[in-house]
């Protein structure tokens, strides 16, 4: 009996992101440690696999990177000039992964085949999964780049959203997915071995199954989170051309992308919160004690401590946790409005999305070096040019040009993140400049890959003009990549038409604030409305 033979009904493993208890484990309480001054925050000048555990793989559907190094990064681009093999050593690449099969694999849908099995891939061994529908006759595949997985040894397929799934197999077309050759925020390693994969999974499964599936006549590219990012930087021209595995993608589907912006927001909102509470940002490295003790119970709820800088911002409920809905003063309000401009500026669901326990995943990025845990050899963090508003002034207010002065500015090592003669960054770039049709969605209230990262990628296909290949949807949620299965059949069906020479398909505008404030924004191609959150205009 071949491999697609083995069925688990029901069976869906979705660990797009990371296991929330491995990033949140690295919190610790503030009892015992350094004393810290609650000082008062003044104007001033600046003086200088599948998971082991149902609850890690529920948790994991929640997170994109836990252990992410957010206190440096996303200034963007490093070296334009092209680095040897070798020549910076990063703790990376120190790292080995190990690719099993797990004894139980995923079913097959109705009226499909689905196969599993290993290939040499960028950093060792990668899993592969492969499902067809029956009599393929090679219409095209659609590769799948999941998300964040971690950063344990061992390495996973994960398996595409219900929705996602049973409409490509509905539209006649083949999903190939790679487990990549390396877990961490190794998006070099997503698109080089997913490229692998997509040349190559008709010999795979020959080989494995002794089977011989049709070449795809096809090829497409979609994922989420930071599988996102893999399929919005494949078809980015950079990074077509130095890919080791050229793959002529005919479109892109990348949903709640991350990219090289996610880490410049991290870093961004950590030190912030860190000035505004009080602290001087030479106490960067204890962010972590200063914010609080946190601890995983569930996909929806951490059970958590506030530690002093939070306290000094925002009131807390019955049990220590913080109120993020309940600013303390002033300073705690001014936070709020920071983040609201960071992630995209006035919009519904933006509080919701502020008061998830998103908030608290995003302060266990604080402290961090820049490196991207590793993935890089040194800091991509950058806020030289950074102007923080919380106003919607035109122009900043003299208040917001006093803050801006008292910021402390950090440089990144323009040699961060270079160009490689071995194939594509270590970061790759989303730079928006494609040629193929690109269709996205992203939650409005996310606050861990904020909404912001779709305006800056229209900013870039506009530079690059190409804007008329970017279709991008606003979602209705307050979570990450929390898309309906009906959500997910709309963009998909909409997208492979218009990749097949049919119309365009409607998207939002998420550049005019105006449309984007507007109360019912969102709420075009939000298929089902989400419990406790404000509800769309009815129509007349």
């Amino acid at each position: 009996m071949g491999l697609a033979q083995v069925a688990v009904s029901g069976v869906m493993i979705k660990c797009h992101f990371v296991c929330i208890s491995i990033m949140l484990g690295l919190r610790r309480s503030c009892a015992g440690t350094k004393n810290y001054k609650n000082k008062h925050w003044r104007f001033t000048l600046p003086t200088a696999y599948w998971q082991r555990t149902a609850l890690s793989v529920a948790l994991s559907t929640f997170m994109l990177t836990g252990c992410l190094s957010g206190g440096g990064g996303g200034g963007g681009g490093g070296s334009s000039s092209p680095a040897q093999p070798g020549a910076a050593t990063r703790v990376h690449d120190s790292r080995t992964f190990t690719a099993e099969l797990p004894v139980t694999l995923p079913s097959a849908l109705q009226g499909s085949q689905i196969y599993f099995g290993k290939y040499d891939a960028l950093q060792g061994e990668a899993i592969y999964a492969v499902e067809v529908p029956s009599n393929w006759d090679g219409r095209g595949v659609i590769m799948w780049t999941h998300g964040y997985a971690g950063t344990g040894a061992e390495l996973a397929v994960q398996m595409p959203p219900d929705g996602w799934r049973q409409t490509v197999i509905d539209a006649g077309y083949a999903w190939a997915a790679s487990s990549y050759s390396a877990n961490w925020y190794d998006a070099r390693a997503g698109i080089e071995d997913t490229n692998k994969l997509a040349l190559n999974f008709v010999d795979y499964v020959e080989r494995d199954y002794s089977e011989r599936l049709d070449t795809p006549t096809q090829y497409l590219i979609s994922g989420v989170s930071m599988g996102g990012h893999i399929a919005a930087a494949a078809v980015d021209r950079e990074n077509l051309e130095r890919t080791q595995f050229q793959v002529p993608y005919a479109g892109a589907a990348p949903f709640c992308q991350s990219e090289q912006n996610e880490f410049q927001w991290l870093g961004d909102y950590t030190r912030l919160m860190l000035q505004i509470a009080g602290y001087d940002q030479d106490d960067y490295p204890q962010f972590r004690e200063l914010a609080g003790t946190f601890y995983p119970v569930s996909t929806i709820e951490v059970i958590a401590v506030a530690g002093p800088m939070v306290t000094a911002l925002f009131n807390t409920k019955q049990g220590g946790a913080p109120d993020w809905s309940s600013p303390k003063n002033a300073d705690g309000q001014r936070l709020i409005d920071i983040a609201r401009n960071l992630t995209g500026g006035e919009r519904p669901i933006f509080d919701e999305g502020f008061d998830y326990f998103f908030n608290d995943v995003v302060l266990g990025t604080g402290g961090s070096d820049g490196t991207v845990n590793g993935i890089l050899a040194s800091n991509i963090y950058d806020n030289q040019t950074r102007v923080y508003r919380w106003t919607d002034d035109p122009t900043p207010t003299p208040e917001e040009e006093l803050f801006n002065q008292s910021v402390p500015r950090l440089s990144a090592d323009p040699n961060a993140n270079p160009l490689r003669d071995d194939g594509v960054r270590w970061i790759p770039m989303v730079n928006g400049d494609f040629d193929v049709p690109v269709l996205t969605m992203h939650t409005l209230g996310d606050f861990y890959v904020p909404f912001r990262h779709q305006q800056l990628y229209l900013e870039r296909a506009i530079d690059n003009g190409n804007d008329d290949l970017l279709v991008q949807r606003a979602i209705r949620a307050q979570s990450h990549c929390d898309f309906s299965a009906g959500e997910y059949t709309a963009a998909v069906t909409d997208w492979l038409t218009w990749v097949n020479g049919g119309p365009k398909p409607a998207g939002d505008d998420v550049l005019d604030p105006v449309a984007i404030a507007d109360a019912d924004y969102g709420c075009t191609f939000t298929v089902d409305e989400r419990l406790g959150l404000p509800a769309c205009t009815p129509p007349p």
